[in-house]
């Protein structure tokens, strides 16, 4: 979906903010009084990976994108 906008002339570090998840952000969930029910601690880490990973992706796709191949 990112990839998609990036494509469709979204800004690139506008979209890395939407994918990435700030710091600041993870420290207030992380230690939030508010936060302690169930796995929410553990489905926040589980979180963070994957959008790290996304963010990962998209990075490539971006870097690559200069050198893919056009289909006409």
């Amino acid at each position: 979906m990112f990839y998609g906008l990036f494509l469709r002339g979204h800004n690139v570090d506008s979209l890395r903010r939407d994918i990435d998840v700030p710091v600041e952000l993870l420290k207030k969930w992380a230690h939030g009084r508010q936060y302690d029910h169930d796995n929410f601690r553990e489905n926040l880490k589980q979180l963070y990976h994957y959008r790290k990973q996304v963010l990962a992706i998209f990075d490539q796709l971006v870097l690559n994108e200069p050198h893919r191949a056009r289909v006409q």
